[in-house]
Parts: structure tokens; sequence; C-alpha cells
């Protein structure tokens, strides 16, 4: 029996599972190489941690506008479920195709593939071993969330708070680097001040380590009392990450400078070996705080990408087998059986991997989309329900959109390669709609209601 609002599954995860989520999801191994990169195009250390603080600044007004509508439409879907409010199915379904055919396939290939890395160090495995091992870890990522819901939150749950508890230590470890000082952030800028398109080019990298600060709400339709611990959650779960990311910057910017920084792929190794608490252990310290982290990632990813497709099925705009659910382990189980053979032929095919990158703008547009629903859906629906208004309406959701805007089209002018092949990727969503419209409504029985 569905519930009032439409919802098939037991709502069964709390708000301290749903926080975990959302920040376990946001924590993978983009704050362990990423911090590099953006040393590498900004160099001084003050425009570096202003870089970040922007970054916690948009992801922030993300969640703080994601919560009004989380707690207003609390289904299934997440942005999905907002943009087929706020605009109908075509925009709903691109987001959906966004997903199926780019995003969450990229997503679990690359963080399974990160995690069959890093396990490497501890043994030893050749080129197709560890692809074999990424494809496994999924399979069993997977298993695990087919097994039932509370078996996968507790899963989450439990490595989220290792997880974060390690970075945390590494980041207050920093402070007692060898080598270490504060005189490392009076390093001067270039000369000219800020370059703002620089700044931008290097904001990608940067939200790409914050994506996640939405995708708790994918799992809206399992959550308890949705209303008011979905907005909480989004909220709590984007502040816990800023706080954390920007202690971690700090701290690798005291113990290394902007140039060392720039010169070390693996970062946070490079600082866990200057800190005399972890001695020699600090390679292998580090190695295990990514598995954690992959693994961590890897579970909340498939938790959030199969309630996509799910939603979409309920909804009558995907096969309407995807919106099964278990009447054992009541798990919508066909959407994340979906997900994960889409992760594991992305792994085993291994020929799109350098195109993972190519897809971190892929979500974005639909971002946007759905902060705007904000302001389309007061007009359109001012009777909706709204147990929680965004605090600093209509500047706060203005300013993330604003921000989002300015990536999207520095992206586009500097990279328009490959920024358009990912847009392109999207608008073949658009053709795909109309056939698959045209078969269901031809076919008896399994043309299905939109709404």
């Amino acid at each position: 029996m569905a519930d009032q609002w439409g919802e098939r599954m037991p709502r069964s995860v709390s708000l301290l599972q749903t926080v975990a989520i959302s920040v376990g999801i946001t924590i993978g191994s983009g704050i362990f190489r990423v911090p590099a990169e953006v040393a590498g195009e900004l160099h001084a250390p003050l425009v570096i941690l202003l870089c970040w603080l922007l970054g916690a600044v948009i992801a922030l007004c993300g969640a703080l506008t994601v919560a009004e509508l989380a707690g207003a439409l609390p289904r299934s879907g997440g942005i999905f479920a907002y943009l087929l409010e706020a605009y109908g199915p075509l925009p709903a379904f691109l987001f959906g195709w966004a997903e199926l055919s780019v995003i969450r396939a990229s997503a679990l290939g690359a963080i399974a593939t990160i995690f069959a890395e890093y396990l490497g160090y501890f043994i030893r495995l050749s080129g197709a071993q560890v692809r074999y091992v990424a494809a496994l870890t999924i399979l069993v990522i997977g298993t695990v969330n087919y097994l039932g819901v509370q078996r996968a939150a507790t899963l989450q749950s439990v490595t989220t708070a290792l997880k974060y508890a390690a970075l945390l230590a590494l980041g207050l470890l920093a402070f007692t680097a060898t080598g270490g000082t504060f005189a490392h952030f009076a390093a001067p800028m270039r000369t000219g001040g800020i370059a703002w398109s620089l700044l931008a080019t290097a904001l990608i990298p940067v939200m790409w380590t914050y994506d996640g600060w939405a995708d708790a709400a994918f799992m809206a339709g399992e959550i308890s009392d949705p209303q008011r611990n979905l907005p909480k959650a989004l909220i709590t779960g984007a502040a816990c990450v800023a706080l954390v990311y920007l202690l971690v910057n700090v701290g690798f910017l005291y113990a290394l400078t902007p140039e060392q920084m720039a010169q070390s792929k693996l970062v946070a190794t490079s600082v866990a070996a200057r800190v005399p608490l972890l001695g020699d252990f600090g390679t292998g310290a580090i190695a295990a705080v990514v598995l954690l982290a992959t693994f961590s990632g890897l579970n909340g990813s498939l938790m959030a990408g199969s309630r996509v497709f799910f939603a979409m099925a309920d909804r009558g705009l995907f096969f309407r087998v995807a919106g099964y659910v278990s009447p054992r382990f009541q798990s919508p189980a066909v959407a994340i059986w979906l997900s994960t053979v889409l992760g594991i032929a992305y792994v085993l095919l291994n020929d799109f991997a350098q195109l993972a990158d190519k897809f971190v703008l892929g979500i974005w547009p639909f971002y946007v989309l759905a902060v705007a629903a904000v302001f389309v859906l007061r007009r359109t629906r001012p009777d909706l329900v709204r147990p929680y208004r965004v605090w600093g309406y209509p500047l706060v959701p203005a300013i993330f959109l604003l921000a989002s805007l300015f990536l999207v089209l520095n992206k586009l002018a500097t990279d328009p390669v490959n920024t358009g092949v990912t847009l392109l990727i999207v608008l073949v969503g658009v053709p795909v709609y109309w056939i698959r419209r045209r078969v269901m409504l031809a076919t008896p029985g399994t043309a299905g209601g939109t709404s």
C-alpha cells in the first residue's frame, strides 16, 4: 500500500542514517587528490582556501534550497521528483537518462576502481585483477542493498563515522607535521590579482569533491518523518563536509607549500609521511582510509542512484519492471541490480575510464533546474505544504544559480569539446524520450502516469 505521498517502501531510515548517507556519498576519493590539483592551478594559499570556501558556500546554498523541495515533496528520486513536479516529464526523464547513461555508471565504476587500486597497496594486483576486484566489490555492495535498506543504511552509518573521524584526525595531525609552518600561508599571489576564470576552473574539481550534497534526497521515499528529517539531514550533511574539508586543506597548507602540494599526486600521503605520530605507517594508514572512504561512497552512491531508476519506473517514465519492490526484503530489487550491472559493465569495459572527468558536469544543469524549481513551485504551487522554507530566500538560491551557471559557462568556454560531449549525451535523451513514449503508448498495459 502506498503512503500519503505515493511511496510503496517502508520509511525506516532515521535522521542519523540519512546524514550518514549524505556525508558518506560526498566524502570519497576526491579530497585525497583534488587539493593537489587546486594548488597547481591557483598557487597562492589564500586563493586556494578561497576556492574551497566558495565550494562550501555553493554546496551549502544548494543544500539549503533543495531542503525546501525535499520537505515539501518527500518522494523517491529526489531531483527527479522535483523536476517532474516543476517542469513536467521531459526534463525529469532527461535527468534519469543522464543518471542511467552517464552519471551513475561513471560514479560507481570510478569509485570501485579507486577502491581496488588502493587495495593493491596491501595485496599485489595486476591491471586486469584491479578491474575484477572493482567489479566484485560493486556486486557485493549491490547484494547488501538488495537484502534491505536497513542493512545498507547500517553499513553506511558505520563506514561513514569511521572515515569522517579518520579524515578529521588527518586534518588535525597535519598541524604536527615536520617542517610545517604558518609561514606557508604568507606566499604572495601572482601579479594581477585573482584570475576569476582560473578560479572557476579550479572550482570544477572542488565541486566534484562536494558532489553528493543532494543525493540523500534520492532516498526520500524510505526516510522516516521525511518532512522534518530530510531537510535537517541535507543541511547537516553539507555543513559537516564543508567543515572537515576546510580543516583538511588548512592542515595540508600548514604541512606543505603550495608547490609541494601541486607536485604530489597523493597529497594526503605526503602529509601523513611528515607526521611523527604516524611514522612509517603513514602511507599504509592513508591507503586504509581511502579504502574505507571509497567503500562507503560506493555503497551510498548505489543506494541513491538505484532510487532514481525506481522512481522513473514508478512514475511511468521507465520500464515498469524497474519499479518492482522485493516482497521479502522491501527493496527496489530490479533498480538495484540495474545499477549494479551498469557499474560492473563500466569497470570491465574500462575503455571509458578517461571519460569519467568529462561527465562531472553532467549533473550540474539539473542542479540548476532543481534549485530554480523553488522559484517555479512557489509561483505555481503556493498551496504546497512546506515544513521548511529556504533560509535567506531568494538570495541563497540565487547565489547557487549564479555560481552554477558561471561554472558551466566557464567550462563550456574553456573546454568546449569535452563539455559539449557531456551535454550532447544528455540531449540524446530527448529523442529517446519520444521513442519511449510512442512505444509505451502503442503497447497495451505499459503506458503509465507521469505525475
